[in-house]
């Protein structure tokens, strides 16, 4: 059975200034009635080249407790590196639908790589105004590129001189988070998987919308991931929940928005926040943003840290193996 792309109903949806009813949000989602204006308070944004290694740490585990998001500049990763990933990501949107087609994932995969249109189960039926594309960038040994666009011819060098960057600032900043909770320097990438942890790269792409005020590219969510590591395009987007309502959060060039995920969450017993986000869309502008989600091998058990549990500290979260964890998530089952 033929998929129906976001990217195709967008083209239709133009001539007539309307969308399909699965696109329209109840009122206690729409974008118009309840994002906050005026003042706003900003995520916050962290230098990652701080010579004073103890100040970053506070900042990072200051944000991650607070906000369970924040920005960081100064990352090191070249700008050209971003902007070449950028480019190879939009030419592969922009090639004709037949082509993109050849990188869906499979009706019975159990893998979440490849491009598509629906992830997880959709409540009331409702339709996010997004196509992806997924596929794993690190570490090598387990990168499948059959899910790598063969075109344009630039992909695949591009995203392997990114993995290698974005590799770098994860272990950074899963360094500094161990450290902010007063454990060892590696305690949480050990707790991840070490070396097995996963790079996951997804290409969100939300195509213009004419009716912007009441769809939602992506619903309000948590990652299920340990970290997310995202880059976003200079189309407005993302916005963040806090006290209880809808903030944007600020585009910053070349700074990278970092989401603490579930596994985070659970991993510091509740120390760090996983951020509740969602993005909206744009009625003349394509909106594009590059996440890598940080996570552990499937068969890994995740639970509290031990060194962060006793007895005025009880666990607040069940141990349970990753894949479990995200069926779950996915599929709107408790946990």
């Amino acid at each position: 059975m033929e998929v129906e792309r976001v990217q195709t109903v967008a083209f239709s949806s133009v001539s007539v200034d309307a969308i399909p009813p699965e696109f329209i949000r109840s009122e206690k989602e729409q974008p118009a009635l309840t994002t906050c204006r005026g003042q706003i308070p900003q995520v916050p944004t962290v230098d990652f080249n701080d010579p004073d290694e103890s100040n970053l740490i506070r900042l990072v585990a200051e944000a991650s407790r607070e906000w369970g998001m924040f920005q960081i500049v100064n990352h090191g990763i070249p700008s050209e590196v971003i902007t070449d990933i950028q480019k190879a990501g939009k030419e592969f949107f922009e090639l004709p639908q037949v082509e993109k087609e050849v990188y869906a994932k499979p009706a019975d995969s159990k893998s979440i790589e490849g491009y598509g249109s629906k992830l997880q189960k959709e409540v009331e039926g409702k339709k996010a105004w997004n196509d992806h594309l997924f596929h794993i960038i690190w570490p090598p040994s387990a990168i499948n590129y059959q899910y790598w666009p063969k075109n344009p011819p630039s992909y695949r060098g591009v995203n392997e001189e990114y993995s290698k960057w974005v590799e770098g600032v994860g272990q950074k900043l899963l360094g500094l988070l161990s450290l902010g909770l007063g454990v060892e320097k590696n305690e949480l990438k050990d707790s991840l998987g070490g070396d097995e942890l996963k790079y996951l790269l997804k290409i969100n792409y939300y195509p213009p919308c004419p009716r912007p005020d009441l769809a939602l590219g992506v619903p309000a969510h948590t990652d299920m991931s340990a970290i997310t590591i995202l880059v976003p395009n200079e189309v407005q987007g993302l916005q963040v929940f806090r006290d209880g309502h809808w903030f944007d959060v600020e585009y910053i060039p070349n700074a990278l928005v970092i989401h603490i995920g579930d596994q985070l969450e659970i991993l510091s017993n509740g120390k760090y926040k996983s951020v509740l986000h969602r993005t909206t869309v744009n009625k003349d502008m394509t909106r594009m943003s590059w996440p890598v989600f940080l996570e552990p091998p499937s068969e890994l058990a995740i639970g509290p840290l031990p060194k962060l549990v006793d007895d005025k500290n009880p666990p607040k979260y069940k141990k349970k193996k990753y894949c479990d964890y995200a069926y779950c998530k996915l599929n709107k089952i408790s946990q």
